[in-house]
């Protein structure tokens, strides 16, 4: 029995070494944004690559507010909780990706540590088709060559930001600790077909519009909601290309509209949560998951774009996120705006570029329900070391500030800034 638990074991193992067709969970997938158009790997039986990401940090973060008291049963729930340097829980991701045929991958991630659920849970997973060897079909093999299927419950390709973001432990791609103030991000079961050629690029995609499964039909509202699940419609097209040895230029335009989902969370779909601890907030709890982020709230109807430009030139990297947004709740009849800016610059030096200086700048505007628009900023300040492919560390210098709040709301004249520190594995 010994021998054959042994022998498993290092058939995984051994068969592990062989997938590289899905991003990579270290260094290499930096800037990786649709999985590129190359040939597959030989098929030579089912091949199994078991990986793993883990985020430790160390923050040391300072908060005041101005929000008028607002007592519970005796308590104020617009005062913020104390907060004083330390460590956070570390988060943790498990990625399983096998390949199933020639041309023919199998991807399942899995929260294994987060600070939005304590217990272990699925992200998602998705099969994706770079062939389509059962057809047997000529023609469908010189479309395959150009393009990329995926369908399952998986991270819907809205705009290109969620490819540089932090995704619970798994925090390698991003040079900064957080991601944006308005995290468009999302999980969604659908399907999606990836168009790729000499450049050019092309994503078409239809999901149920909302982060799980649900067939009940919710009450009509007057003017509003009619209480069906409307599905998704996401697209996106763009130029990837690089120019010359030392540059590469990428140009895209994103969009997403669902007439009805009844409880989209494309501003509220990371079940991870921020990596800025417990910042104005009233209390400690995996409810007050979001720190320093904000959600529209347009949990019905939505119609969101977004532009990206990514630009790098040797050791610089630029990329830029303007994103415009419309939707409502359900028990909303009118809908609401909401406006996105972000911009960061990067200088990545030393041998195999392992050291980076950063900076970004973050500022979203949106309409609220029944008050005037509000605004929010933030200015950060990074810096980081790749020990190895697989080690990363990283520090953050960040200032954000909210804006035009309500007095009732705890968000009323807040601000926090502060240090945050990472330590990295990716594998």
């Amino acid at each position: 029995m010994k021998r054959l638990l042994f022998t498993l074991i290092a058939a995984l193992f051994m068969s592990s070494l062989a997938i590289a067709q899905i991003r990579p969970y270290d260094k290499r997938g930096l800037n990786v944004f649709e999985n590129p158009k190359v040939d597959t790997l030989k098929f030579n039986g089912i091949k199994l690559k078991v990986g793993g990401a883990f985020t430790q940090s160390w923050q040391s973060l300072q908060e005041t507010n101005t929000a008028s008291p607002k007592l519970v049963s005796g308590v104020d729930q617009n005062k913020m909780v104390a907060l004083s340097p330390g460590f956070n829980t570390a988060n943790a991701n498990l990625f399983l990706d096998t390949q199933l045929e020639d041309g023919v991958y199998l991807n399942l991630t899995m929260y294994l540590s987060s600070r939005h659920h304590n217990e272990t849970w699925v992200k998602g997973g998705f099969i994706q088709f770079d062939k389509l060897p059962f057809l047997h079909s000529e023609f469908f093999d010189n479309i395959m060559k150009y393009a990329t299927l995926k369908v399952g419950h998986m991270e819907i390709n809205y705009g290109d930001a969620h490819f540089r973001r932090s995704d619970n432990g798994n925090s390698i791609y991003n040079p900064f600790i957080e991601n944006y103030i308005m995290d468009g991000f999302a999980t969604e079961i659908g399907a999606e077909i990836d168009v790729q050629h000499n450049g050019f690029i092309g994503v078409v995609g239809i999901t149920n519009g909302e982060i799980k499964g649900d067939v009940a039909k919710a009450a009509p509202v007057a003017g509003g909601s009619d209480g069906k699940h409307h599905p998704a419609f996401l697209g996106k097209i763009g130029f990837d290309k690089q120019l010359s040895e030392t540059v590469r230029l990428r140009i895209t335009g994103s969009g997403y509209y669902t007439a009805g989902s009844i409880s989209n969370t494309l501003y509220g779909g990371d079940r991870g949560g921020s990596h800025y601890f417990s910042v104005i907030e009233n209390a400690i709890s995996t409810t007050n998951a979001f720190s320093g982020r904000f959600n529209p709230g347009f949990t019905d109807k939505i119609g969101s774009l977004m532009g990206n430009a990514f630009l790098k030139a040797g050791g610089f990297e630029w990329f830029t996120t303007v994103e415009t947004s419309y939707g409502r709740a359900r028990t909303e009849t009118t809908d609401r705006k909401a406006n996105q800016f972000a911009t960061d610059a990067l200088y990545r030096f030393g041998s195999s570029e392992k050291f980076w200086l950063g900076a970004r700048y973050n500022t979203v505007k949106s309409e609220m329900l029944g008050a005037s628009d509000v605004k929010l900023d933030r200015f950060a300040v990074s810096g980081g070391w790749y020990v190895t492919k697989n080690i990363m560390a990283k520090a953050e210098l960040v200032n954000q500030n909210y804006n035009d709040f309500v007095t009732s709301d705890i968000r009323n004249g807040a601000k926090f800034h502060g240090i945050v520190i990472e330590a990295v594995v990716g594998f």
